[in-house]
């Protein structure tokens, strides 16, 4: 069980390094559906690569296919396309504002799919991380129209389907197969909609936006996901943002306000307060519920 919340905590910090190699690609001119375009196909070759000669299998399969494909729709190019089109018709701080409602439909859907407990703890640390969003958010501008709404939120739930689905697939195929054949068809779903074409010196940083956001951060979590409940995984995985500005203040002087370290503190409480609950026995939480 520890093992998994450190899984967790290193995949959203390896997503916290998105917005940097996301705002040296914009350098270039590289648009948004092309660079998750070539991100998810250097993704491909690298996790390929791995799984052939350090796991010796061949990536893919002919198994359950329509789960892969419903799963890259969703979990890939759903969840990008509305998260980058919801940046261009509000914010960015918007839309990391509603990505991150995902834990509480993660907290609705696990119980209601898993049977996960809600449990007082576990309802303290969700008021606690979106409390605590809100604020890392910053100086976010909620005049906007109702489709950035609709789009902004729909994003928070295609995010948190991500995790279920995930949950589905690790069940009985390695983490790294179900990894392979969600981006093969998350691949074919943005094909359509990219340029293909990007400047050599762009080619670096799509490199690192697949290595690190990509491959490691989802092969983490795809693992943590076999020890870990759905609710607790979204929860723990808000410290995403946190990891966000820390960078963005260390490498391009980014400006913390108190109201962000105050953010900053209340995920990480939250996330703290998860992963002790999540340390006792099923047995003490199924007795605690009883009372």
């Amino acid at each position: 069980m520890r093992r998994g919340y450190l899984f967790i905590f290193l995949a959203a910090s390896m997503w916290g390094t998105l917005g940097i190699f996301a705002t040296y690609i914009y350098r270039y001119g590289v648009d948004s559906f092309t660079m998750v375009f070539w991100r998810v196909l250097f993704a491909l070759l690298i996790l390929g690569t791995y799984i052939v000669l350090f796991l010796r299998e061949n990536p893919f399969t002919r198994e359950r296919l329509w789960f892969y494909a419903l799963y890259g729709l969703v979990g890939v190019f759903a969840f990008y396309t509305l998260y980058f089109y919801t940046v261009k018709i509000s914010s960015v701080g918007f839309a990391v504002l509603l990505v991150y409602t995902a834990p509480a439909f993660s907290v609705i859907l696990g119980r209601l799919i898993f049977g996960e407990p809600l449990i007082r703890e576990k309802m303290v640390a969700l008021f606690l991380v979106l409390t605590g969003v809100v604020l890392v958010a910053g100086n976010v501008d909620f005049h906007v129209g109702y489709l950035a709404l609709i789009t902004g939120i729909t994003t928070g739930f295609t995010y948190s389907i991500y995790s279920i689905l995930a949950k589905f697939g690790v069940r009985n195929e390695r983490p790294e197969r179900v990894l392979f054949m969600t981006l093969f068809f998350g691949l074919l779903f943005l094909a359509p909609f990219s340029k293909f074409s990007v400047p050599g010196g762009a080619i670096p940083y799509l490199l690192g936006l697949a290595f690190f956001p990509t491959f490691l951060g989802y092969i983490l979590y795809n693992h943590a996901l076999k020890e870990v409940e759905v609710s607790r995984a979204s929860i723990v995985a808000t410290v995403e943002p946190v990891v966000a500005i820390i960078l963005a203040f260390l490498l391009f002087g980014e400006k913390l306000t108190t109201e962000q370290l105050i953010g900053a503190t209340l995920i990480i409480g939250g996330s703290i307060i998860v992963h002790l609950r999540g340390e006792e026995k099923p047995e003490e939480n199924l007795l605690e519920e009883t009372h």
